[in-house]
């Protein structure tokens, strides 16, 4: 399988668990399917679905925890428990809940309340260092989610200790939860920021996944720094009527909404 059939498969199982839940935040499921894709498809995170608790594992935390729906589905779809439990997400009593829980197999955090992954990541990553270990730990983030400070103090924190094991991936998409990211709290220049607080940066396009690979498969790019990957994404990736829209922050697609995105997405 490639990586872009298999982030059109997260796609779609995404939008039928939200649709049939009724929960919201499928914008931002969508525009990080891609990398999530790449990470778990394209053999850049060392993981085994079979141990998810295997301590030579890389950690992969999803900072953006309200988007977990993704991150469900390319988990199911790895081998970490049935793709038919995916069907009880945000349900009564499903361990698949509507924020990312840790009860899950392969799901490395709890995370929905904002700016909590990085500094957790960073924690992580000093400790494997400490230990000897050479496993990675990777972090998603929104670009939104930026506005937080506990990340910043993470962001200055792990270039101090120079840990280059720490790799940052923010979710670019332009967007969050009350307007565009530019209007609510502009965030540029970021590179210079990343680059100040003596990161290696690099800027794709998140949805190419030949840039994703090459960027994601020679870390870290710079000795001695952790790595920052801006990846520049589309909220509502590959379904025409939510790309760039800021209405599916909060919405779910009704029945027919749902049948059109899946006949965009193609079936399996």
């Amino acid at each position: 399988m490639t990586t872009e059939s298999f982030a059109r498969d997260i796609r779609r199982r995404t939008v039928k668990m939200v649709s049939s839940a009724g929960t919201s935040h499928i914008g931002g499921c969508l525009s990080m399917a891609d990398v999530v894709a790449v990470l778990y498809g394209g053999g850049i995170v060392r993981h085994r679905p079979t141990d998810p608790q295997w301590e030579a594992r890389d950690r992969v935390i999803l900072s953006k925890g309200h988007c977990c729906a993704s991150l469900y589905a390319a988990l199911a779809l790895r081998g970490y428990f049935p793709p038919q439990e995916l069907d009880t997400f945000a349900q009564n009593g499903s361990r698949l809940m509507a924020h990312a829980s840790a009860s899950v197999p392969g799901v490395e955090m709890s995370t929905g309340s904002l700016g909590h992954g990085l500094p957790v990541a960073t924690g992580r990553a000093l400790a494997a260092r400490r230990r000897g270990g050479d496993q990675r730990v990777f972090v998603i983030l929104s670009d939104g989610e930026l506005d937080e400070g506990s990340n910043w103090e993470a962001i200055l924190f792990a270039g101090h200790h120079h840990l280059s094991n720490l790799v940052a991936v923010v979710d670019c998409n332009g967007l969050q939860s009350l307007g565009r990211t530019e209007e609510v709290l502009s965030l540029e220049p970021l590179i210079d920021k990343f680059v100040a607080f003596r990161w290696g940066v690099r800027e794709v396009d998140g949805h190419d996944h030949d840039a994703l690979a090459r960027s994601l498969g020679t870390l870290p790019w710079e000795p001695g720094r952790p790595s920052c990957l801006l990846a520049r994404t589309t909220k509502g990736k590959g379904i025409d009527y939510m790309e760039d829209s800021l209405a599916w922050h909060y919405r779910s697609p009704n029945a027919e909404l749902t049948a059109r995105a899946i006949e965009q997405l193609g079936e399996p």
